[in-house]
């Protein structure tokens, strides 16, 4: 199982089975090509390949407010306010499990949301991006304003794996006026009067309702299981089944 650098994880407190491959140093690289093209190794970060594109004139400016590596933002199709992945994806290369290096194209990823048809154990190294061109101070100007939003909305100092659930709607935060709550996650979750919920040392945040925080010593048991019951509640009160956006993997401890 490859890992990035985990922002979107949860891995359970048994541990892992088998091979757990973590790309390091040697797949952080960011190399700014011609027509709006980045090419950025998979362990390269999110902030990291927005503010190299930044200095080139390349608007990925969605990349700087999503924690995580451009691995995983293929693997998931990472996106927000209304942009995606796969807006800006040019190519990706890979490794099998059976050792073959591959280059997948657009048409190979299967890209959804917060989805691709990518197979199991296939590892990427790699991916060429593609932005739109623009003054590179407008778009540091329009990072900076996301960040400054999202530390106003999501408890960004505390401890957690960002959005706890996908948005039954389909689609991610477009950050317009016009943009309706009526299915995102954070609502039903706070309609269903889960705000501040606790089991352990596991919370659902005050300040965003679809983010799952460890509010100290949580175990991942905690985490999933207070999870799982914000999933019964909301089902109970609106007959929806929210999805786990946060992946969880690995074996439940043996005492549970």
């Amino acid at each position: 199982m490859p890992v990035g650098v985990c922002s979107n994880l949860i891995i359970r407190d048994g541990g892992l089975p088998g091979v757990v491959i973590r790309l390091g140093r040697a797949f952080g690289g960011i190399a700014i090509e011609g027509g709006g093209r980045v090419r950025a190794g998979a362990a390269a970060l999110h902030a990291r390949v927005a503010q190299a594109a930044a200095g080139a004139g390349i608007d990925l400016a969605f990349l700087r407010t999503i924690p995580g590596s451009i691995g995983g933002a293929v693997r998931m199709n990472a996106g927000c306010y209304g942009t995606y992945v796969a807006d800006v994806f040019v190519e990706a290369s890979a490794v099998t499990r059976a050792g073959e290096l591959i280059r997948l194209g657009p048409e190979d990823m299967g890209f959804a949301y917060r989805a691709t048809a990518l197979p199991e154990g296939i590892v990427l190294t790699e991916a060429v991006l593609r932005g739109p061109f623009g003054a590179p101070d407008g778009i540091r100007a329009k990072m900076e304003a996301a960040l400054a939003r999202r530390a106003e909305t999501q408890p960004v100092e505390a401890r957690s794996c960002g959005s706890t659930f996908r948005n039954p709607a389909g689609f991610s935060s477009t950050g317009r006026a016009d943009d309706v709550h009526d299915l995102k996650a954070w609502k039903l979750i706070e309609d269903a009067g889960c705000r501040g919920l606790r089991r352990g040392g596991a919370q659902i945040s005050d300040k965003h309702a679809n983010f799952l925080v460890n509010a100290g010593g949580a175990t991942a048991a905690d985490l999933e299981d207070l999870g799982e019951e914000v999933r019964e509640r909301v089902f109970k009160k609106t007959g929806i089944r929210l999805e786990w956006e946060i992946m969880r993997v690995g074996r439940r401890s043996p005492r549970r």
